[in-house]
C-alpha cells in the first residue's frame, strides 16, 4: 500500500509508550523502521521531530513527525483503516473507549509508577489508591467483556487491549521491584485474565523486553527515586 512507505519509529526498548505504538503497527501489518534512541544523548532528529517534549515515541510517516503515543495510535487507526481497528466506528462506543483509555493512563498506569518510586507509608497509600481504582475498572469492564477475554488475537486487538497490556503485562517485575501485590486474580479476575490472554497474543509476545534487563532498569529507577526523596 502506498501510504505504508517511509514509516519510521523513534523509540527506546523499555518504553511502554513505544511498545503501544509497535503493537498497533505490527497488528495492522504495517512495515516500519525502528530507530533506537539513547535518551541520555538524544539524537538531533528526535529533538527536531519532538522539540516540545523531546521524548519518544515519535512516528515519522513520509517525513511528517507525530509525537505522543495516544496521538500516534489514533493517527495509525485513521490512516490505515484496516483490521484491527483500534477504536470502534460508533461515536458513542468510541467516546467510551477514549474515556477508559484516559482512565487507564491516569488512574492505573501512573499509579503503578508512583508505587515503584515510593516507600513506606507513601507506597502503602499509593497501593491502596491503585487497588481501589482497579476495583472500579474491574466492575465496569464486565460490560465490555460479558463473555470473557479469551477471544483476543492479533486481528481483534483494540486500544484498551493495548493500554491494559502496557500497564499490567510486566506486573510480576513491578511486584518484585516494589515488594507489593499489584495484580491479584481473586480480587481482579477480569483484569488478570485480560492480561494473561494478551500476553499470549503473538504480536505481544514478540515485543516482550528481556526480563533481567527490564528488572535492572526498574531497580535503577526505584533506587534513584528513593534517594532523591530522602
Amino acid at each position: 500500500m502506498e501510504e505504508e512507505k517511509e514509516v519510521k519509529l523513534h523509540g527506546m526498548w523499555a518504553s511502554t509508550y513505544v511498545k503501544r505504538v509497535e503493537v498497533a503497527l505490527r497488528a495492522k501489518g504495517i512495515p516500519y523502521e525502528y530507530i533506537e534512541e539513547d535518551l541520555s544523548n538524544k539524537s538531533q532528529l528526535l529533538l527536531r521531530y519532538n522539540p516540545v517534549h523531546k521524548k519518544v515515541p515519535v512516528l515519522v510517516h513520509n517525513g511528517n513527525p507525530i509525537a505522543e503515543s495516544s496521538v500516534i495510535l489514533e493517527y495509525i487507526d485513521e490512516t490505515w483503516k484496516i483490521a484491527p481497528r483500534l477504536l470502534p466506528d460508533d461515536p458513542c462506543q468510541r467516546a467510551q473507549v477514549r474515556f477508559w483509555a484516559s482512565f487507564i493512563q491516569q488512574q492505573l498506569f501512573e499509579a503503578i509508577g508512583r508505587i515503584i518510586t515510593s516507600n513506606g507509608e507513601a507506597q502503602e497509600k499509593n497501593t491502596n489508591e491503585l487497588l481501589q481504582q482497579m476495583d472500579v475498572f474491574e466492575e465496569k469492564m464486565k460490560e465490555f467483556f460479558p463473555e470473557g477475554t479469551q477471544g483476543i488475537q492479533n486481528e481483534s486487538i483494540g486500544l484498551l487491549d493495548i493500554l491494559v497490556s502496557a500497564t499490567f503485562s510486566p506486573y510480576k517485575i513491578q511486584e518484585e521491584i516494589a515488594g507489593v501485590k499489584i495484580l491479584d486474580p481473586k480480587r481482579h479476575p477480569i483484569i488478570y485474565s485480560w492480561v494473561t490472554n494478551m500476553n499470549q497474543v503473538p504480536v505481544m509476545k514478540e515485543l516482550v523486553p528481556p526480563h533481567e534487563k527490564l528488572l535492572a532498569l526498574l531497580q535503577f529507577v526505584r533506587q534513584n527515586a528513593l534517594k532523591s526523596s530522602t
